[in-house]
C-alpha cells in the first residue's frame, strides 16, 4: 500500500534502516539544521526529531525526509537496494500513466483549525537552518497551491519560505518559474492579492512530486498518484478553494502580494553556497492555519550536496533529458544527472554517428537556466561511474577543440560563480565538453580503452569473474 503521509513513511524507513527517531531535545536554532547536513553529506538516514528546544510535545521535525535514492524508492514501494537504473526504469513506466486524484470532505489535515488574529506562524518549529541564512524557513520541503485563472490549471511547486513575523511570509519567487509566473498573471490581470496554500508534511510522494520538472500545465497531482499507484486525496482549503493533500500535516492558506515586498535571505542552496544576497520578494499573508495534532514540520537541508533538491534534480533531469534527446533522434546509450552537481552538469554517453554530435546535445540540453556544463563521452563508458568520467574528461577531451563554450546565455541567479551582474539578468556562460573520439577516426585509429570490459576476450573476463570467490576474493 502506497504511504498516506510520512508518519507511515518513516515506521517503514525505521524497518529498512533508513530513519532514526532522536528522543533528545533538540534546538531548532542552528541545531537541527547541523544535524540533517551530516545526514546529507554521509548519505545517512533521515531523522525525526521529537523534542524541539522551545517547543510543547508532540511538535516535530522530520529533517531529509527524501535526500537519498534508497529512499525515493522505499517511497515508490520498492526496495531500498533498488539501483538507479532500475529506478529510472520504474519512474518512467509509471509517468506513463497518470492517476487522478480524488476529493474527500474530511481529512486529518484539518484536526485543528486556526484562523485571524490568533495564527502566529511562529507556534511552529520552523528552523535556522544554517549559520548565516536571513531568517527562519518553514518552507523547504512542502508544496505550494496556485491556480491559473484562464486555464484552471493547479501549480504544484517547491520555493523557498522565509517565516518574517506572526502572519507573514516572503520567498523567492523567480518569475522564470511555474508558480511564479501563476503569481505575477495573476496579479497583472486583476490587482488584487492571488489566493495561495502551502502544504507541509504530505505524503513523500507528493512532495517529491511538487519539487520534480515537469511541463506547464501538467497536472503534477496525476504524476504524483502515478508514482504513488494510487490517487492522491485532495481536500479544500478551509478559507478558499484551493485544494491540498488531504494527509498533510500542516496547510497554510492565504494570500500573496507581488506589489508588496519584503526582503528575504541570504539563503544556503542548491549549489552548495549562500550565494544570492538578501532582496526584496512579495509578501505572504496568512489568513488561515490548519494541521494535524501533534503535527510533523519536514524540513530539506539546502546546500552542499546532496540533500533533497540534488535527489529529484537527479532523477527527474534525467529523466527529462533523455526523453528529450531520444524525441529529437539522438542515439544516447545513457544519460545521468549527478546528485553531486546539483543539477548544474549532465553527463551524456553516445557511440556518435557523425562529427559535432556533442554540441548537438548540448543545445538540446541547455535551453533553460541549468545545466551550464555538459559532458559527452562515449558509449561504454558508465555514466554513473564518476571515476570513468574524470578519466574520460582528462584523456579524450581536446583542451581547444572538445571544449565550446557561450557566454551570455540564460543562466541562474544562484550560480556561485556568476558575477552580480549576471545574476542580476539572470545570464551567463556554458560549456559543451567533447569527450568522444572523433567519428571519422575509425575503428582501426580509434584508441583503445583498457579497462577489464574492453581489455580483455569475453571468455577471460567470465573465467574470472566466475572464479572471483575461489581467488580468496569476498
Amino acid at each position: 500500500m502506497p504511504f498516506q503521509d510520512n508518519r507511515q513513511f518513516v515506521e517503514t524507513l525505521q524497518k529498512t534502516g533508513d530513519a532514526v527517531v532522536v528522543q533528545k531535545e533538540v534546538d531548532w536554532d542552528l541545531e537541527a539544521g547541523a544535524i540533517a547536513r551530516i545526514v546529507n553529506e554521509t548519505w545517512g538516514p533521515a531523522v525525526l526529531l521529537e523534542k524541539i528546544k522551545d517547543y510543547p510535545a508532540g511538535y516535530r521535525l522530520l529533517g531529509s525526509p527524501l535526500a537519498n535514492f534508497r529512499r525515493v524508492a522505499v517511497a515508490m514501494g520498492m526496495s531500498p537496494e533498488t539501483c538507479f537504473p532500475d529506478l529510472l526504469e520504474e519512474y518512467d513506466k509509471r509517468l506513463r500513466k497518470p492517476i487522478k486524484p480524488v476529493t474527500v470532505t474530511k481529512a486529518p489535515c484539518k484536526e485543528v483549525i486556526i484562523e485571524g488574529k490568533d495564527v502566529d506562524l511562529f507556534d511552529f518549529p520552523a528552523p535556522m537552518i544554517h549559520e548565516g541564512d536571513g531568517g527562519r524557513y518553514i518552507g523547504t520541503w512542502h508544496i505550494l497551491v496556485t491556480r491559473d485563472p484562464v486555464t484552471g490549471w493547479n501549480n504544484w511547486g517547491m520555493y523557498r519560505v522565509m517565516l518574517y513575523d506572526r502572519t507573514r511570509m516572503v520567498g523567492m519567487l523567480d518569475p522564470d518559474q511555474q508558480g511564479p509566473s501563476i503569481v505575477y498573471a495573476n496579479y497583472q490581470r486583476s490587482k488584487k492579492p492571488v489566493p495561495f496554500a502551502i502544504a507541509i508534511g504530505a505524503d513523500p510522494i507528493s512532495s517529491f512530486t511538487a519539487g520534480n520538472f515537469f511541463g506547464r500545465c501538467e497536472d503534477e497531482t496525476g504524476y504524483a498518484g502515478a508514482l504513488r499507484q494510487a490517487p492522491v486525496e485532495l481536500v479544500k482549503c478551509h478559507t478558499n478553494d484551493l485544494q491540498v493533500p488531504a494527509h498533510a500535516e500542516i496547510i497554510l492558506e492565504g494570500e500573496i502580494y507581488p506589489d508588496i515586498g519584503l526582503t528575504e535571505g541570504p539563503f544556503g542552496e542548491f549549489p552548495g553556497y549562500s550565494a544570492s544576497p538578501r532582496r526584496t520578494w512579495p509578501m505572504y499573508r496568512v489568513t488561515a492555519v490548519t494541521h494535524r495534532n501533534d503535527p510533523i514540520l519536514t524540513m530539506s537541508c539546502v546546500g552542499f550536496p546532496t540533500d533533497e533538491s540534488h535527489i529529484v534534480g537527479s532523477l527527474g533531469k534525467t529523466h527529462s533529458y533523455r526523453k528529450k534527446l531520444l524525441d529529437s533522434g539522438i542515439p544516447v546509450a545513457d544519460l545521468f544527472v549527478p546528485p553531486q552537481c546539483g543539477g548544474m552538469l549532465v553527463v551524456v554517453a553516445i557511440d556518435p554517428p557523425y562529427p559535432n554530435m556533442a554540441r548537438r546535445i548540448g543545445k538540446i540540453i541547455m535551453t533553460g537556466r541549468l545545466p551550464h556544463y555538459v559532458i559527452v563521452v562515449d558509449g561504454d563508458t558508465c555514466v554513473h561511474d564518476m571515476d570513468e568520467v574524470m578519466h574520460a574528461i582528462a584523456s579524450t577531451c581536446h583542451p581547444v577543440r572538445g571544449i565550446t563554450s557561450y557566454d551570455r546565455d540564460v543562466g541562474s541567479p544562484l550560480v556561485p560563480f556568476y558575477t552580480m551582474e549576471e545574476k542580476k539578468w539572470g545570464v551567463g556562460a556554458k560549456a559543451i565538453l567533447d569527450c568522444t573520439f572523433p567519428p571519422e577516426w575509425g575503428k582501426e585509429k580509434t584508441p583503445r580503452k583498457m579497462n577489464f570490459n574492453r581489455g580483455y576476450p569475453e571468455s577471460i573476463r567470465d573465467k574470472v569473474l566466475k572464479n572471483w570467490k575461489k581467488y580468496g576474493f569476498k
